[in-house]
């Protein structure tokens, strides 16, 4: 499983790796490829806080949990995805992290029940000094780097979004937020009700719906969802002609030039957009539902993220009538069920509140430059994976609007090409410096959806203009992090002090 920490005394000189990968999920994972690949003389470890790797896909248990994105491209670039179904289950997820880290020889730098609470820069000796607690009790450690990579996601783990219904203690029957499904709760025969109208809840009310009595998705705001086949049959004949590892590349290539068309065609024709979805979705429901009622944003398409539905399974459930949609606001939990802002009133024996995330940059942890706190909201982000003036520091964030690794893959290959640019270049130090005339600031993502609205004041900003915005279109990004030179003037670098500690080169 990797390394635990012991219950020794703390150690007096820190233990040192010239990269710290922080988490284990799909980016950590995919970030030890390119270190471990592309630098094989630099030393790098992964702190992950849970006992396992996988990150959300370790974490989330609820009823039918499963990827919102093809695993063509939500799967690694260079290891190919090998099954028929392409928008797959959670647990054939956690079984390709799985292969990934034991074939990739990456178990062993992992050091699980390692939470990283704080990072600390020192100018004097150009190092982090990380601060690390033990999940189960062990003794806090602290260990030196060169560069940290954070790869922990930007959303909370140990706490769901839930909003503070009125009467939710008088609700007799459990309340469940899928971020912490109950493994034990029998649903079978029940009465769900299923707050929300996210990619969770059309996850839930299928999953929930082939057992469950009946299941409600009782939602505030209608999202866009569509069906689509789970199945990919270009993909699956590119691997029969090709073979695995061509055929996935084609396969690849192909949902990634899908899935930017799509995008586009929503952001430059959003009325017709809008039509066509609506006229898929009715096509999937029995005919006289109220769509309009139902599934009729007040938004355009992609101003949020589109909800899918494999195989229709969504629809299926509602047009079979062991689901159903109420679209209202909640007045108050009462004993047996919720009332309504209309006045009805709905009967359950278990609520789920599918009701999002809470942000949580960098997973928490306290970053300082030489004792003086970072305010991530001060600082704007640099090719979408640095803060200004934050020296040997990069970030995984994803794609909004696409596969989320897509973008991190390309990440990756930039840090690692930064690295080997400031080896070759005698560089210790690297840190973006914003232009005084770089103009304003705007928010970090430019995303409707709740969750980031919530917490859009915590984050970083971006500028106007590249490197300094954050892009959403894959080939931008491809010219900015995989061809673009890595020094366009916009970094600083400067050589290790003398007084460095001894036995690490000094340029």
């Amino acid at each position: 499983m990797g390394r635990r920490m012991s219950a020794e005394p703390t150690q007096t000189v820190p233990r040192h790796r010239d990269v710290v990968i922080i988490g284990a999920g799909i980016s950590g994972i995919g970030a030890a490829h390119y270190v471990a690949g592309e630098l094989p003389g630099k030393s790098y470890t992964i702190l992950e806080a849970r006992d396992s790797p996988g990150g959300t896909w370790d974490l989330f248990r609820y009823p039918g949990v499963r990827s919102d994105s093809d695993l063509f491209t939500f799967g690694y670039g260079f290891r190919p995805w090998r099954e028929d179904v392409s928008i797959a289950k959670a647990d054939r997820i956690m079984s390709y992290l799985r292969e990934t880290v034991e074939e990739e020889g990456t178990a062993k730098r992992i050091e699980y029940g390692r939470r990283v609470v704080a990072a600390s820069w020192s100018s004097r000796t150009a190092l982090w000094t990380l601060r690390v607690q033990g999940t189960h009790g062990d003794e806090a450690e602290t260990l030196t780097c060169s560069w940290i990579f954070s790869a922990t996601g930007y959303y909370r783990y140990d706490q769901g979004y839930a909003p503070a219904f009125e009467g939710r203690d008088r609700f007799r029957g459990p309340v469940v937020h899928p971020q912490h499904w109950p493994q034990d709760l029998d649903h079978a025969g029940k009465r769900v009700v299923v707050i929300g109208s996210g990619a969770t809840a059309v996850t839930v009310v299928p999953a929930m719906a082939a057992t469950a009595g009946h299941v409600t998705q009782l939602q505030r705001t209608p999202s866009y969802v569509l069906a689509q086949s789970a199945r990919d049959p270009f993909a699956i004949a590119a691997r029969k002609l090709l073979g695995d590892g061509r055929g996935h590349a084609l396969a690849r290539r192909k949902n990634i030039l899908v899935q930017r068309w799509v995008w586009k065609f929503c952001q430059r024709f959003p009325t017709v957009a809008r039509r066509f979805i609506r006229r898929a979705t009715a096509k999937q429901l029995p005919n006289g539902y109220p769509v309009d009622v139902h599934f009729n944003p007040p938004y355009d398409p992609w101003d949020q993220r589109l909800c899918l539905a494999p195989d229709g399974d969504y629809f299926a459930a509602i047009r079979s009538g062991r689901a159903s949609i109420v679209t209202d606001r909640v007045r108050t939990f009462t004993e047996t069920g919720i009332e309504l802002e209309s006045g009805r009133a709905l009967e359950a024996d278990i609520i789920v509140t599918a009701t999002g995330l809470n942000v949580l940059p960098l997973g928490g942890i306290r970053l300082d430059l030489d004792g003086e706190p970072v305010d991530f909201a001060e600082h704007v982000v640099y090719r979408g994976m640095m803060l200004d003036g934050v020296p040997n520091f990069a970030f995984a964030i994803g794609y909004t609007n696409a596969s989320w690794t897509l973008k991190v893959g390309l990440l990756c290959e930039y840090l690692v090409r930064l690295l080997k640019y400031m080896e070759a270049n005698s560089w210790a130090v690297c840190a973006p410096v914003l232009p005084a005339d770089a103009g304003s600031t705007r928010p970090f993502l430019d995303f409707g959806a709740g969750y980031i609205q919530r917490s859009i004041q915590d984050l970083p900003r971006q500028g106007q203009e590249s490197p300094w915005l954050m892009s959403k279109d894959y080939h931008d990004d491809v010219r900015l992090l995989r061809r673009a030179p890595v020094q366009d003037g916009n970094l600083a670098f400067r050589r290790e002090p003398e007084g460095a500690p001894s036995g690490r080169r000094t340029a």
